[in-house]
């Protein structure tokens, strides 16, 4: 008999086969997840199907997981429609040896091909200029800002795995961001949640099968491209994180050990082409819509642009100089919620965590929309209210719980990357244009859309220029 000190975190009475399924939200699990940690508390067990899982809710709970235990809540969770896109291979859901020598090797190269430095830097701002020339070509008419935020935020991966830009309306931009926007949407989806608890239904018809489709066709564009590479390859002249990894693989070919491999390969591009996109263009969908929802706060971003930047190309330079602006894109970033239910942790050891006893191997959700609507950190979380960012003189505070990059030892790469997106395209956005509902729109509708990335519904802008 287990003694008081091994106790596992309490949770729901599970039904036979379904466990907890019955009083699961399976288009937003988190906000059932969320009603259920007021109940058990900030570590409890929910069964989903016949997959128990424990649950961490609010900051100091996930924090103390994540950060002051990073090693054993570090693995990746197995998940099935996870595994048949990676295999075990690439970034996010990759294990042991091959997780830690791909992230060693896609951090440092994509350093070298300019992230976090002034190189990169100019490649945002001259994909810039082709962002404003499309809100220009507009001229103050309604448009979808999704598609082209998604081309734009696409174009700087392709310029470092690539080596290239794409224009916004070629047929390989289009479909590769089409493919990535569709899959994050679907790997959410109740089907596929259900299809990961019961992975026996594999062979039936249903979203896995258009996931995977799906899959095969960015995987095919990539081969080409990477034949392409192949061909074209100079060790000495290395263009792209593509060329830096087939170098590498050249140079390993005796190994038969080695990780440097094609499968590797294609699994850490999709990957870098899927949260390198998705995530980043899914927050400027929600600056677009909150600057809308309230054109007061835009007014006074717009104010501070112009006193600060002037008719100056913003840079992640002038963001120190900014704190009003910068508490709006990161409030922007909480309460967008992005991904709400971050992504699944495994316990790495047997560990006592809270009181409870959680064995290795344990499946862990650490429940991000806790952390960011957590009101011991944010004083009013469900609004949205960039004065949870600044103090009471108006100066930029920095939140350790604004987690949306995660945290730990699985913390995104692509963070530096990411905030200097971000800054300049939004900076330049409202130095350029005052955005403002479509003519007959009243209601700016701020719920989430479904599936593993959360952007707003679908919506229209106004972009009228300031100049």
């Amino acid at each position: 008999m287990r003694s008081i000190s091994q106790k596992f975190p309490p949770g729901p009475r599970p039904l036979p086969l379904i466990g907890n399924l019955h009083i699961l939200n399976l288009k937003r699990p988190q906000k059932t997840f969320v009603e259920l940690s007021k109940k058990y508390g900030s570590v409890f067990t929910v069964h989903m199907g016949m997959q128990k899982m424990v649950v961490l809710a609010g900051y100091e709970t996930v924090k103390d997981a994540l950060v002051h235990h990073a090693n054993e809540f570090g693995e990746r969770a197995f998940v099935p429609i996870f595994e048949d896109i990676n295999k075990g291979f690439g970034l996010p859901f990759s294990h042991g040896e091959t997780w830690k020598v791909m992230r060693r090797f896609t951090l440092s190269s994509m350093r070298d091909f300019g992230m976090g430095k002034r190189t990169i830097e100019d490649k945002i701002i001259e994909e810039n200029e082709y962002l404003i020339k499309h809100f220009h070509s507009q001229e103050g008419k309604p448009f979808d800002v999704a598609v082209i935020t998604n081309a734009a935020v696409a174009n700087i991966i392709t310029s470092i795995v690539l080596g290239h830009r794409f224009d916004y309306n070629h047929p390989a931009l289009l479909k590769l961001t089409k493919l990535v926007t569709e899959n994050l949407r679907m790997v959410g989806s109740p089907m596929v949640t259900l299809y990961n608890l019961y992975p026996f239904v594999k062979f039936l018809p249903g979203t896995h099968k258009i996931i995977l489709q799906n899959i095969k066709e960015i995987h095919s564009f990539l081969r080409k491209t990477f034949l392409k590479s192949r061909k074209e390859l100079n060790s000495d002249d290395q263009r792209s994180f593509i060329d830096a990894f087939l170098v590498k693989e050249e140079e390993e070919k005796t190994n038969p050990n080695s990780h440097f491999h094609e499968v590797n390969l294609i699994s850490v591009v999709t990957t870098l082409f899927t949260a390198g996109t998705d995530t980043t263009s899914a927050t400027l969908q929600w600056s677009c819509l909150l600057m809308m929802k309230y054109p007061e706060i835009q007014r006074k971003v717009q104010e501070e642009i112009e006193r600060v930047v002037g008719s100056q190309q913003p840079t992640s330079g002038h963001r120190k100089l900014m704190p009003y602006t910068d508490a709006v894109l990161h409030e922007v970033q909480r309460f967008g919620n992005i991904v709400p239910l971050s992504l699944p942790r495994e316990t790495t050891v047997d560990v006592t965590f809270k009181g409870y006893f959680l064995p290795k191997g344990t499946f862990i959700i650490p429940l991000l929309e806790s952390v960011l609507y957590d009101k011991t950190q944010f004083e009013k979380p469900e609004e949205f209210n960039p004065q949870h960012f600044l103090d009471s003189e108006g100066r930029f505070v920095k939140k350790d719980a604004l987690m949306n990059f995660g945290a730990g030892r699985r913390v995104c790469i692509g963070e530096t990357l990411a905030r200097m997106e971000l800054f300049v395209f939004f900076a330049t956005l409202l130095q350029k244009f005052t955005l403002r509902l479509p003519p007959g729109v009243t209601q700016v509708d701020l719920t989430p859309a479904i599936g593993l990335i959360t952007p707003p519904k679908p919506f229209k802008i106004c972009a009228f220029s300031r100049f």
